[in-house]
């Protein structure tokens, strides 16, 4: 569910430095006295792309005490730690571990357990470690991380994570190594004035040795040979704890976790697509309005020499322009999803990039969206109900209740059949029946009242009437130029907004899928408000030349125009999916084609959207300017 929610996310934040971060805590700090307990909690295990291999091998996640990892379990069990909605549906599953830490109190070589790892489980975790899986876990709400160093800027980072293994091949067979010791290494800041001592960052430096169980609790570690994972492995589980004072303090803990990935080059390339959108965008709007300065002074001056006008260009389709289009109730039905989609990203945007969530609060982001798409539903159901009616719709109970049911009927379907996969594989990513059901309940408790309350309130309302009067015979439709039929036209329209949002599309997609902390709200904010124009002219100017070649049926046009923005999603996806991911097994195929598809479906739903209102704005202005006899 992940991919979806993520894809859905454009200037205050450009005040701030693209090297530090800035956000509003969501939760209080923890004080821990002097050899106070720290728990270290457990998520789930992730496939990652490496440093050494850029490429991502899975997609599905597992929990950590998943039986065939056999890791080493508290002895009374363990128990799940509560999280928010988004949490769980990004597939997070947090839970307590036997790890024992506390504040200040360095430690070398705990024994966690003993185990001895059957063939079958044995080729599980090996076939993991290949596809480059990663432990997740969490000291006071930090992820464990590891020291990188970037090879081309040489600069150091947190990087979430750290490997389950290594492994070494050579031309006769594969070596594999599991991670069974760790040096945690936990920072923590003190406040004087309070006596007390906060955590600041967790780094994990894991080993694959052939340690001892000495009894007791005590282990030898000594022998740094790595324990190469086979069947009938015995392998001891064993940790190191060391506290390091750390002068950063608790606000901004989270500094180190949230650089961006070569801020250089994302200015320069969005600075870049900016300026050439804005020019390009310019260009357009200034060529558009003196044609049509020139096109508005033809039409309405009368020559009192003859006695006959002869209407030309656009003016010729005049009663024809506001005919109701074909499957009106399915355009209005798009349109309202649509502005739903607009708001909801806009609010969440806005909120993310004044600091409201926190990456403190797991998941706030995927809640909030949750939580505004179902409170603008009120917006959906006004903007689809009084967009039907101003079409001359008749069924408007039909309109009413398909609404609020599909689009997100649609969505939530697909998302159920991937989740059977996720069951199918066991993974920890697939939604809990329990979630499942809340989430039907928040969407027929909340989002339909709401939406029935804006169609409602839309059918009260005096529907759009258009400037010109719509003739009763339709006109005959000249064939198009080729560059104006609708194939050629609607690629071209899609391009320049796709080419507005495309870099940072690229850092949203390694967010999704190469598990990425994105934070850049700053640089999303400005995207989106480009894409929001560049979606509004270039469709614009398209129905512009469809109206002068005597089309005029350009509501469909416009919005599958701009709605082309998501195919070109989808098109980014797939070469992806052919050129940065070498993912093995059914599942994980069908996971990505199938979030893949379904972000291109919201993408074209959210810009067509805005193609379209745009355009119907643009057509009521030119011609509520000229001079109808």
């Amino acid at each position: 569910m992940a991919p979806f929610f993520s894809a859905l996310l454009l200037a205050a934040s450009l005040c701030l430095p693209t090297t530090s971060a800035f956000y509003l805590p969501g939760v209080a700090p923890t004080d821990y006295l002097m050899s106070q307990k720290v728990p270290l909690n457990v998520n789930r295990l992730t496939p990652a792309m490496t440093e050494y291999d850029e490429s991502l091998k899975s997609l599905i996640p597992y929990d950590y005490y998943y039986k065939r990892f056999q890791f080493c379990r508290p002895p009374d069990g363990p128990k799940s730690i509560s999280e928010s909605l988004g949490s769980i549906l990004f597939g997070d599953r947090i839970q307590t571990s036997p790890f024992d830490l506390h504040m200040g109190k360095n430690e070398t070589c705990k024994v966690l357990c003993k185990t001895e790892y059957t063939k079958k489980n044995a080729e599980f975790v090996r076939s993991r470690i290949m596809e480059n899986y990663y432990y997740n876990w969490l000291i006071d709400g930090l992820p464990a991380a590891s020291w990188h160093t970037d090879r081309q800027t040489k600069r150091d980072y947190y990087s979430v994570g750290f490997p389950l293994g290594t492994y070494v091949e050579s031309k006769e067979h594969v070596d594999v190594g599991l991670n069974n010791h760790y040096d945690i290494i936990v920072e923590y800041h003190e406040v004087k004035e309070r006596k007390a001592y906060r955590v600041v960052g967790v780094l994990v430096q894991p080993a694959s040795i052939s340690s001892k169980d000495l009894g007791g609790g005590k282990g030898d570690c000594t022998d740094r040979s790595a324990k190469v994972l086979k069947e009938g492995t015995e392998v001891v589980y064993t940790y190191s704890v060391y506290w390091k004072e750390s002068p950063t303090p608790w606000a901004t803990r989270w500094d180190k976790y949230l650089q961006v990935d070569q801020p250089q080059i994302h200015w320069f390339f969005l600075i870049d697509a900016a300026i050439l959108v804005f020019f390009l965008t310019g260009l357009v709007a200034t060529t558009l309005l003196r044609a049509l300065k020139k096109d508005i002074a033809k039409y309405n001056q009368f020559d009192l020499d003859e006695d006959v006008q002869d209407d030309s260009g656009w003016k010729l389709v005049h009663g024809d322009v506001f005919r109701t289009p074909k499957n009106p109730l399915l355009l209005a039905i798009f349109l309202g999803s649509g502005a739903q989609l607009f708001f909801m990203t806009g609010a969440t945007i806005i909120f993310a990039v004044l600091g409201f969530l926190s990456p403190s609060n797991r998941g706030s982001l995927a809640t909030m969206m949750i939580v505004f798409y179902m409170l603008f539903g009120f917006i959906g159901g006004y903007v689809s109900s009084w967009t039907y009616i101003s079409f001359g719709g008749e069924n408007w109970k039909r309109n009413l209740i398909l609404t609020p049911l599909f689009v997100p009927g649609l969505v939530f379907s697909v998302f159920f059949i991937l989740n059977f996969f996720l069951i199918f594989e066991g993974s920890s990513g697939a939604v809990p029946v329990l979630t499942m059901i809340s989430l039907v309940c928040l969407w027929f408790l909340i989002s339909l009242p709401s939406s029935f309350a804006g169609s409602w309130m839309a059918l009260k309302r005096e529907p759009y009437h258009p400037p010109v009067r719509t003739n009763q015979i339709p006109r005959q439709i000249p064939p198009p130029p080729p560059y104006l039929r609708p194939l050629p036209a609607t690629l071209l329209t899609g391009l320049l907004p796709f080419a507005a949002i495309m870099v940072e599309l690229i850092y949203i997609m390694k967010s999704i899928w190469f598990a990425k902390v994105y934070y850049m709200f700053g640089f999303l904010f400005l995207c989106y408000g480009i894409m929001i124009m560049t979606c509004a002219t270039a469709t614009a100017l398209m129905i512009y030349f469809v109206l002068c070649g005597e089309e005029y049926r350009w509501h469909w046009r416009a919005f599958w125009g701009a709605g082309m923005v998501g195919g070109y999603v989808c098109l980014n996806a797939l070469a992806w999916w052919v050129g940065k991911l070498s993912l093995g097994g059914v599942t994980s195929n069908v996971l990505y084609l199938g979030y893949s598809l379904l972000m291109g479906f919201l993408f074209a739903v959210l810009t067509g959207t805005i193609g379209f209102f745009a355009s119907w704005a643009f057509v009521h202005k030119i011609y509520s300017s000229i001079k109808i006899d």
